[in-house]
């Protein structure tokens, strides 16, 4: 059965990771690494609150 949705959140999480790989396909390693600390930063401003990381190196 299929229901009429107004929010996908699958379609959305599959659109935000396309456009981040499209982003960072051609970047290497330390590039990636500061694309997300700077996204990190960027979400932290705008939001106020801390990313919470799993891992930190």
């Amino acid at each position: 059965m299929k229901t009429n949705k107004d929010f996908d959140c699958v379609k959305m999480m599959r659109d935000i990771r396309d456009k981040v790989n499209s982003e960072i396909v051609k970047m290497d390693s330390a590039q990636i690494i500061e694309y997300f600390r700077n996204k990190s930063s960027e979400f932290e401003k705008k939001y106020g609150q801390p990313v919470i990381q799993a891992h930190t190196p």
